[in-house]
Order: structure tokens, then C-alpha cells, then sequence
């Protein structure tokens, strides 16, 4: 007797194929930069289900003026260089904020909530343009691995579950977020996870490092997609290392190379929190087989 093969895809109980839209906002302003390839790479190195599928479609915000639509199931918004305070009403940021502003109003009017993730440059804007606390510029650069903290918040944080505390973390900026306005955060329903490390040796405020905006969006002014090798790419360049060595010594320095072969610090960050962040939002997201771009109409 032959036996007759029956695909799994039609099979009473098989899960429908699940195709998943990724969008990543490039705000690097077509300048090299490893974040984008990190942020690929975990995407492209997802582990899906056999009935998933995932691609994705990188939009150049800066340097092109594009933003994606709200025909994706989920968004990714970079770092980037230069200040998040020196291009106001720009055409590229007066587009970033009515893209942001549109996804905040879908996820109010419709079920199917779109999940997204803001780094750094994107975190620092998107703070800005909610007003919820004062961007300003740091005393001095900050760049290398260091410790971020989690307060009670980031510590029930989903995205964050299996990191410790602290946890280490790629931190390369001259901005920040500090003075949070906890009025405002409160009627958004924002949450904030994390801080850097504590330095008692300086009178200045600790920055803000995490923030849950939503339950679908969150954002870090950290680089969780940083891994080993692109961190190693930046601190071997005599600039980078000049930096590290004039601010915190050439022992700190060391200790921070140290850190890029030991995987309980930022190798660890890299391979929770995107994951964990991914998973959740595919979990819920409501796959439709007819899936038409939405046009979002924003309230006067």
C-alpha cells in the first residue's frame, strides 16, 4: 500500500502561514554605522515558527525623507549621529513625528496595536517630541560598555526578563534625557525601566535609560541590538579609544575589552532584549490574510 504524504500547511489543525512586516526607520543619515547591521542580522536570525515567515524594508528617514506606513506589524527606529536638538521643523523630523504621532493614534482606535522599538537617537526624539523630560547635552561624551540600572518598573519589564541587575550595555552618545516630568509620564502611561550607573564623584543627574511608552512601544537610550564584534570594530579606533581613555582611564578602557569576550555582558543584552522584544510582539500580533495599507486620519 502507498502511502500518501499530506502537507503539514493543509493538515486539520496546522497553523496558517504567518507572514510578519518589519519596518526599520534609518535615522544613521547615511553615515556607516554598525547598528543597522546588528539590527538585520537579529532580525534575520530570529528563530520563527515553521508556519512564520518574516521579512523587513529599511526606510531612510534622514537622508531620503521616507517613513513607512501603518502596513507593517512591526517598527524599528535607529540610533543616529548628531544632536536630536539641531534640526527643529526639519522636513526628515516633521515627518519622524507625524509617523510616531500616527502610530500612538492606531494603537488607540484599533485592536491590532502595531509593537515598536526606538534606540538611542529615536528614544531621545521621540522623548522630546512627547515633552517627557528635558534632552540636553552631556558634560562629556559617553561611550564604551557600562552598567545600566533597572528600577522596580524594569524589573517586572518583559523585554528585560533574564538580564540581571545591572546589566551591561553599549552606550555611545553626547545627548541624554534627564529632569523626567513624572506628571506627563503618568497621563501617557509611561513607565520608566532604567537609569545609568550611579557617579557619586560628580554633581550631575543620572540619565534616563529605558522607557515603556506603551504597552506596545518601548524605547532605550542604550544600544541592546550592540554586539561583540561591531563594538570591538569602534573601540580598536585610536578616536573611540582616545575618548574612553580621557574620561574614565586606560584601565576602564581595558576592563571594557574585557567585557566584549565575557558573555554575561553585552552579548548577553544583544540576545534578550531584541528577542524577547520580537517575541512578545509577534505573539500578539492578529494576522489577517488581507492585509491593505492603513491610512491613519490624526484628529484636529
Amino acid at each position: 500500500m502507498k502511502l500518501k504524504r499530506i502537507n503539514p500547511e493543509l493538515s486539520v489543525g496546522a497553523p496558517e502561514r504567518q507572514h510578519i512586516r518589519v519596518a526599520i526607520l534609518d535615522l544613521y543619515n547615511n553615515e556607516p554605522n554598525e547598528g543597522m547591521r546588528c539590527i538585520q542580522q537579529l532580525l534575520n536570525s530570529y528563530p520563527l515558527q515553521q508556519h512564520q515567515s518574516l521579512s523587513f524594508k529599511v526606510y531612510d528617514v534622514r537622508f531620503r525623507y521616507e517613513v513607512p506606513d501603518m502596513n507593517y506589524d512591526i517598527y524599528i527606529s535607529t540610533g543616529g549621529p548628531g544632536s536630536p536638538l539641531e534640526e527643529p521643523g526639519s522636513q526628515w523630523e516633521q515627518l519622524f513625528f507625524q509617523w510616531a504621532d500616527e502610530l500612538l493614534y492606531f494603537n488607540k482606535t484599533n485592536e491590532n496595536k502595531k509593537h515598536a522599538f526606538f534606540i538611542c537617537h529615536s528614544f531621545q526624539l521621540l522623548c522630546r517630541h512627547l515633552e517627557l523630560g528635558e534632552i540636553c547635552k552631556r558634560n562629556s561624551t559617553a561611550f564604551g560598555i557600562f552598567p545600566i540600572h533597572m528600577n522596580e518598573f524594569g524589573k517586572q519589564e518583559k523585554v528585560f526578563a533574564g538580564l540581571a541587575d545591572p546589566f551591561y550595555a553599549v552606550d555611545s552618545r553626547d545627548w541624554q534625557l534627564v529632569k523626567p516630568d513624572h506628571d506627563k509620564l503618568k497621563k501617557a502611561g509611561s513607565k520608566i525601566l532604567a537609569i545609568e550607573k550611579e557617579r557619586p564623584h560628580v554633581p550631575f543627574e543620572r540619565a534616563i535609560m529605558a522607557i515603556r511608552f506603551t504597552n506596545e512601544i518601548i524605547g532605550t537610550q542604550f544600544h541592546p541590538e550592540a554586539d561583540p564584534e561591531g563594538m570591538k570594530h569602534y573601540m580598536l579606533r585610536q578616536d573611540k579609544k582616545d575618548i574612553i581613555i580621557r574620561h574614565h582611564g586606560a584601565d576602564k578602557y581595558e576592563e571594557m575589552l574585557q567585557h566584549l569576550n565575557d558573555p554575561d555582558t553585552i552579548n548577553l543584552t544583544q540576545n534578550i532584549v531584541f528577542p524577547n522584544f520580537l517575541r512578545i510582539a509577534i505573539e500578539n500580533i492578529r494576522f489577517s490574510s488581507d492585509k491593505q495599507p492603513a491610512k491613519v486620519t490624526l484628529p484636529r
